[in-house]
């Protein structure tokens, strides 16, 4: 799976780029952007790398339990351990975390903890934790395919999606940001959601098999609507987002002979037509110029299947490496920009040096990160998964 950590690579050093421009190369970045969105680049690439790992993972267990222990352990040790060293920053007066309204301390922690945050209308304490509610949206979605035995049916979800996408956005289906949150209220929300959720989980982990459907559809039926009613995204992108993740899916069924190659190339382009069709109609405005996401999300589906004709091939042990830390990478370099923006503050002209410079300072962080925080954690996971594996 060395192709895999490559991508994830890969995908990481863009995103970091994007992320860090705003500090070290903001004139170069106000260029680049219109003609390629260097963020939704990387964050393609890591949406189709989840959707072939991802379905895998639950697939290979045959249990939902030891799923979501495996997800926990890798996700959440990390995620936590950040969070903390921004609050920690925040406290000292170091960095400032965002503004969060009228919401509560305790709507905030709630909605932040289910990692659905950025579809329970709740800002970010990062910015880059908006991709992870989408991540946990999928893993509820394919939760519910593997309860209710359509986890093959892979490509025609990805198919109905990408269609349901293009519809939306010809038929003008333009609902505000956080629409469903506006119209019930945050708190409530957050309330209804989170507990929907943990039901979800603990029902779909159950032993009874009336338990494991009601708990993967309850997922899925949340997972889909907060996507459909409540994103930041518009309508469209946060179905596309969907798309691309069973796309990678039925690239996986493909791989491993579930499903032929000819489906799985039939699935690509009509994501592919759907997904660029959407931004070309959905056009520009203040925040979105659809030249710069069309050749972004054109050059991921290409990074993807490049990656995918060099499956057999040896990968440099620099991209698998980079691979192998690209979630410490993903998540750390946010905190080492809010610190560098809050002390030092971003440059007036372009500075390359700077911007290698943070490179330079961020990879051996991220090493001791994924060792002493993202490994053990993993290590643990996988232990507590084998006592408590469903026969």
């Amino acid at each position: 799976m060395g192709w895999l950590d490559a991508l994830r690579g890969i995908a990481a050093l863009v995103v970091v780029f994007d992320h860090s421009s705003y500090t070290f190369m903001a004139d170069f970045r106000r260029e680049l952007m219109p003609q390629f969105n260097t963020s939704r680049y990387g964050i393609m690439v890591f949406f189709l790398v989840s959707g072939y790992i991802i379905p895998a993972s639950l697939e290979r267990r045959g249990c939902v339990r030891t799923f979501w222990i495996g997800r926990i352990f890798r996700v959440y040790p990390l995620w936590a351990a950040v969070v903390t060293v921004l609050l920690a920053l925040n406290f000292l007066g170091i960095a400032e975390t965002r503004d969060f309204g009228q919401q509560s301390v305790a709507a905030v922690a709630v909605a932040h903890a289910t990692m659905l945050q950025e579809l329970l209308g709740t800002p970010n304490l990062l910015l880059i934790l908006w991709t992870l509610s989408y991540e946990m949206a999928f893993y509820l979605l394919v939760v519910a395919l593997f309860t209710v035995r359509l986890h093959q049916q892979s490509a025609a979800v990805a198919v109905t999606l990408a269609v349901l996408a293009a519809v939306s956005v010809t038929a003008g289906v333009l609902l505000p940001a956080s629409a469903l949150s506006g119209l019930v209220g945050t708190g409530p929300l957050i309330a209804v959601a989170s507990i929907a959720m943990g039901v979800a989980i603990c029902c779909a982990s159950a032993r009874s098999p009336v338990l494991r459907v009601f708990g993967g559809v309850l997922g899925g039926v949340l997972a889909l609507a907060l996507v459909a009613l409540n994103g930041t995204v518009p309508v469209w992108e946060g179905l596309v987002i969907l798309a691309v993740m069973f796309l990678g899916t039925a690239v996986y069924r493909a791989e491993n002979g579930q499903h032929t190659w000819r489906c799985a190339a039939g699935t690509a382009v009509m994501v592919v037509a759907c997904a660029v069709g959407s931004a070309y109609w959905y056009g520009d405005d203040d925040h979105f110029t659809r030249r710069g996401w069309i050749v972004a999300f054109l050059l991921a589906v290409l990074t993807f299947g490049a990656g995918l004709l060099s499956r057999h091939r040896r990968i440099p042990r620099m991209l698998t490496g980079l691979g192998t830390i690209s979630f410490s990478v993903y998540l750390v370099h946010p905190v080492l920009l809010v610190v560098i923006d809050s002390t030092i503050g971003r440059r007036r002209q372009d500075n390359l040096a700077l911007q290698v410079a943070f490179f330079t300072v961020l990879l051996p962080l991220c090493l001791l990160t994924h060792r002493y925080i993202e490994a053990p954690s993993q290590i643990w996971g996988r232990r507590w998964a084998r006592r408590v594996q469903t026969p």
